[in-house]
């Protein structure tokens, strides 16, 4: 369920997106209020789910992991118990550094990082041997286009 944001909640929002690592005084210079009700506004957000996290966005391919690939899995049964199998096996995964559910004739989009080619190839076997996946299209991230680029958040009406 959508929560409704006011004009500065908005702008702590845009804010924290941009940097969420600023300190608590900046951010209540950039939107208008005191520290004291910009943290709590801040603690607001978080306990709302709107914030889920804060967390430092790293550079893999500088991190050492040259390789991020997609892979569009194709489970072999369909099913809750497929699913929760599937979901679980991935989650133990370091490797799957994201996952979602999709539509269409893939059952999953994975994004996936390794140091090299072997280490990527035990990640797609484990995913049709544990993972239940009868298939995995694999898709070799060349180059970012965009980064992940904050909401573009509007005020409840």
């Amino acid at each position: 369920m959508a929560v409704s944001l006011d004009l500065i909640d908005v702008k702590l929002l845009q804010e924290l997106q941009t940097d969420a690592d600023r300190p608590n005084v900046e951010l209540a210079r950039l939107v208008g209020l005191s520290p004291a009700a910009t943290l709590h506004r801040v603690r607001r957000l978080k306990e709302s789910g709107i914030v889920r996290s804060v967390v430092a966005r790293l550079d893999a391919a500088a991190a050492g992991f040259p390789l991020q690939v997609y892979v569009a899995v194709t489970l072999e049964r369909h099913g809750d118990t497929a699913y929760r199998r599937f979901r679980e096996i991935i989650r133990a995964m370091p490797e799957v550094i994201s996952a979602d559910w999709v539509t269409g004739e893939t059952d999953a989009m994975l994004l996936v990082v390794a140091r090299e080619v072997a280490q990527l190839q035990r990640v797609l076997v484990r995913l049709s041997t544990r993972g239940g996946a009868a298939r995995a299209m694999t898709l070799l991230r060349l180059e970012e286009l965009k980064p992940a680029s904050p909401l573009p958040l509007d005020p409840a009406s």
